[in-house]
């Protein structure tokens, strides 16, 4: 499940469990070859959430999660950041990393 979400979504959701938070660019040509790197994995595994947000329209939350370029992915487990993945990254690293938190 890939979801766009803003920074009132992401303070509300509940962060139970692990998941995948990539922030990202509208811009960014890395970031529109990683949204298809993580369609494909979201279809092999459709039970592990994943969540993208717009760098550029939520400011605070990038500062607060200290991300300083696009795109970059948060591995999450119950709230807490695990590991993080900046750059374009291929699908094996990612596939590694959300194994890691499962």
């Amino acid at each position: 499940m890939i979801k766009e979400i803003n920074t009132a979504e992401y303070d509300a959701m509940d962060k139970a469990g692990a998941m995948l938070v990539e922030f990202y660019s509208k811009t960014c040509g890395p970031c529109k070859m990683l949204a298809f790197v993580l369609k494909d994995i979201d279809r092999n595994t459709p039970d592990f959430p994943i969540y993208t947000i717009d760098f550029d329209e939520n400011a605070e939350l990038k500062e607060r999660c200290g991300v300083k370029g696009f795109p970059t992915m948060l591995f999450m487990k119950d709230g807490e950041e695990v590991s993080r993945l900046e750059g374009l990254k291929q699908k094996p690293a990612i596939i590694k990393e959300i194994e890691n938190i499962k």
